[in-house]
């Protein structure tokens, strides 16, 4: 784990050099506006958040969206919006395309 306990790699852009590469350096302000980005192992980016400087991110969120991001690289299934471990996954396919609400609904186990 690094420093703070958290087992992922964080970084700050001072001078915005890796902001602008991901489009989220303000120039007129001199500084990245806040941005998170989930990149796999292959270095292909799965997710990404922009938000202005006035709301902050949640922690919580990246840890769920992480873990949902592994289940599905281990076993090919799909995470629904806010699966947990240990809650109901899908199986992808173009049956599914469309009809999700059909077979599952948020908060199922």
């Amino acid at each position: 784990m690094v420093d703070g306990g958290f087992p992922f790699p964080m970084m700050t852009d001072a001078g915005g050099r890796i902001g602008k590469v991901y489009g989220v350096y303000d120039e007129a302000s001199g500084v990245d506006i806040r941005g998170r980005f989930l990149i796999d192992p292959e270095g292909t980016i799965q997710a990404m958040e922009v938000l202005t400087p006035t709301v902050g991110r949640s922690v919580d969120e990246l840890i769920r969206q992480v873990r949902a991001y592994q289940h599905v690289a281990e076993t090919g299934e799909v995470a629904p919006a806010g699966w947990l471990p240990g809650r109901k996954t899908l199986e992808p396919g173009p049956d599914l395309a469309g009809k999700v609400w059909k077979v599952w609904k948020p908060g199922e186990e």
